[in-house]
């Protein structure tokens, strides 16, 4: 016994009982609504290195490597139940799995601009610290540069500083620098700004 790729009805025959759809039908109106889907999964997918870019937080390459995970899964998913649906095999739960997906990135995306966009000025520390290392990796649109200074929290080495291009080429190593970190409105610390001692 079959489900119906539109409803998930289950049905015994080519037509569906419960949406009367035919399985191609059900598979071209599934198959539609899924690149719809992937799109709203796409353009939250988007907006994520965006926000991570203006306000980003101490812990963002863990918060990337979450991202990048839920990217690849979700994106892999929607092609996954794509050729299943071609082939007319059962999609049931991995269509909900997908559809779970789906709210990930606006979630987070959401959570930091939130997180700094109500966050106080005057809540900023400073820290003094000094410029160990710079990091740049070339990209397609912007790129990564960081700043990699001495760890001022308890149980860490270094903090990884995501800065702009001005920063990065503001410091070099071995300057004397101030960093101010915001504590976040939801909790989540941002890197505020880079100044030199």
């Amino acid at each position: 016994m079959t489900r119906c790729l539109d409803c998930g009805a289950e049905r015994t025959s080519d037509q569906c009982p419960e949406c009367g759809l035919s399985s191609a039908a059900a598979e071209f109106i599934f198959r539609k609504r899924l690149v719809k889907q992937t799109v709203i999964f796409l353009g939250g997918s988007l907006a994520f290195p965006y926000i991570s870019s203006i306000y980003p937080p101490l812990d963002l390459d863990a918060m990337l490597v979450f991202y990048g995970v839920v990217f690849f899964l979700g994106f892999s998913l929607a092609v996954f139940l794509d050729r299943r649906a071609r082939a007319r095999k059962e999609i049931e739960a991995l269509k909900h799995l997908f559809t779970g997906l789906i709210p990930i990135p606006f979630i987070l995306s959401t959570a930091l601009f939130l997180n700094g966009r109500l966050d106080s000025p005057k809540d900023v520390r400073y820290h003094n610290t000094v410029v160990v290392s710079r990091y740049q990796m070339k990209g397609i649109v912007r790129g990564t540069r960081r700043l990699n200074v001495p760890s001022w929290r308890a149980g860490r080495h270094y903090e990884r500083l995501a800065v702009d291009l001005d920063d990065y080429d503001r410091f070099q190593p071995g300057d004397k620098v101030v960093v101010g970190v915001e504590p976040g409105a939801l909790g989540i610390p941002w890197f505020y700004g880079v100044y030199r001692q």
